[in-house]
């Protein structure tokens, strides 16, 4: 009895996620032909350093608390 219950919420799944993905690239592209190539770029790397700064100050607030705490942080 509930052996088709996976198959048909993966299923399900798939075709949302597929179609979603689909629609995704649609739009970003169609608004990629509208704006100017230099803007769009100027955008990826704002979006590029503040996900790097952002994960730098991450894994140095992790390791303080970390080191704060005791824990090893030593490689073998």
């Amino acid at each position: 009895m509930m052996d088709w219950v996976p198959i048909v919420f993966v299923t399900f799944k798939v075709l949302v996620f597929g179609t979603g993905m689909f629609f995704a690239i649609k739009w970003h592209y169609e608004r990629g032909k509208k704006e100017k190539q230099s803007a769009v770029l100027r955008a990826g790397g704002k979006v590029a350093a503040v996900f790097v700064l952002s994960l730098l100050g991450l894994s140095l607030i992790t390791f303080g608390l970390c080191r704060m705490l005791g824990l090893d942080l030593t490689f073998p």
